[in-house]
């Protein structure tokens, strides 16, 4: 599918910034409670280690093998 092309720093911040925001979702209300939504990209991205984006851009954080 997709090669791996998160690395280890950047795929621990992903899966961090992307839990903290979707548990955001239960200590907000109003306006910017939608921002869980939000959370869910860098976290799926941080889990399975790969962004389309970094693909996109020729980025690669992942150390070679």
């Amino acid at each position: 599918m997709f090669a791996k092309n998160v690395g280890g720093i950047d795929k621990i911040l992903r899966i961090v910034v992307g839990a903290l925001l979707i548990l955001a979702y239960f200590f907000t209300d109003g306006p910017y409670s939608w921002l869980y939504l939000l959370g869910i990209i860098p976290l799926v991205t941080g889990l399975l280690g790969t962004c389309p984006l970094y693909s996109i851009f020729g980025i690669n954080t992942c150390p070679r093998k």
